[in-house]
């Protein structure tokens, strides 16, 4: 055998109707979708059962980068936005794919376009609710920095209010800032709801009775809060180390397991274990600092505090109470 015949590659061969290689005889064929191709995985044998297109680019990536500067597809459908991301944008730059300025007349006939595709977008009143909700989900998530899936999750709740007919005769800002905070709980996400009303200038008492609302028709399964997602935000407010931290999460575990934060309120909870986790470490940090970080008063973390040590017969240090005795002022 010559060097050519040596390094020959073999013929491919036809799929047999058998279901079995020709070669080896072996009947563990792997077909490919991609390629239309049924290979033998006893001896490598290529044999073609049909010719299929190939749906992938006809370009190469090595990069993110590359590969997103090659792609010609637009954004995913996204409901956060109030058609889903799948209208056409008219863009603002008033130039031609070669960079030049476009004439006066041109630009007039691209501005009128622009704006009748802008009314076409929201032409109902359901677009023009949906185009309000949005635009205002999209401030709050800025404001409190919310991730992508937990907004995707409140468009969800909101359009699932407004098919149903709970916007009617109700705030959009309130419906919107309801849903954001259902969402939170669904995601575990740590936001308050005294947080989100705030940052939306709506009424703490109106956000809370749209969400009970929204649990009541739209029968949204909400997961119980849990202290646990709290304890590192309160302890970022707080400047409190992280060793501090494994120890509140370890008092927290013992307290879920005797079942006493049940019925608590979570950031109240959270509070008073990182509270007992820095005395534990000798980590000098007052009520006052713990109950600020976590939006929540004095006396809930006292009263936690309190709960905690006598429940699991905690073993902390004296602290000297924060205000003088009585005897000092009736002296």
């Amino acid at each position: 055998m010559t060097s050519n015949e040596e390094y020959t590659l073999k013929p491919k061969a036809k799929h047999s109707q058998t279901g079995t290689c020709q070669e080896c005889g072996a009947s563990n064929l792997i077909h490919d979708n991609d390629t239309g191709e049924t290979i033998c995985a006893g001896c490598g044998l290529v044999l073609y059962e049909e010719q299929l297109l190939d749906k992938g680019p006809e370009w190469r990536a090595f990069t993110l980068e590359q590969k997103a500067a090659r792609s010609r597809v637009g954004c995913p459908i996204s409901y956060s936005v109030h058609d889903k991301g799948l209208s056409t944008t008219i863009s603002q730059i008033d130039r031609d794919a070669l960079g030049r300025r476009l004439p006066l007349s041109t630009r007039l006939q691209m501005w009128r376009l622009r704006k009748w595709q802008i009314r076409s977008r929201v032409h109902s009143s359901v677009d023009r609710n949906l185009a309000q909700a949005m635009s205002e989900l999209d401030r709050l998530s800025d404001k409190l920095y919310m991730s992508q899936a937990t907004k995707e999750k409140a468009a969800v709740i909101y359009r699932k209010a407004l098919e149903k007919g709970l916007v009617r005769g109700r705030s959009i800002a309130t419906i919107v800032t309801a849903s954001l905070y259902a969402a939170c709980r669904g995601t575990k996400t740590p936001r308050s709801l005294r947080e989100i009303a705030e940052v939306s200038l709506v009424n703490k008492k109106d956000v809370a009775r749209c969400y009970r609302l929204l649990l009541k028709e739209l029968d949204v399964k909400i997961p119980v809060a849990d202290p646990l997602t709290y304890v590192s935000k309160i302890a970022v407010k707080a400047e409190i180390s992280g060793i501090s931290q494994g120890k509140a999460i370890e008092i927290l575990r013992q307290a879920r397991h005797k079942r006493i934060a049940t019925g608590k309120d979570p950031t109240g909870i959270a509070a008073a274990v990182l509270y007992i986790a820095c005395l534990q470490n000798n980590e000098k940090i007052t009520q006052k600092d713990i109950a600020e970080a976590a939006g929540v008063t004095e006396v809930t973390v006292r009263n936690r505090y309190k709960a905690l040590q006598k429940s699991l017969n905690l073993d902390v240090p004296d602290v000297k109470p924060p205000f003088p005795s009585r005897s000092i002022w009736n002296n």
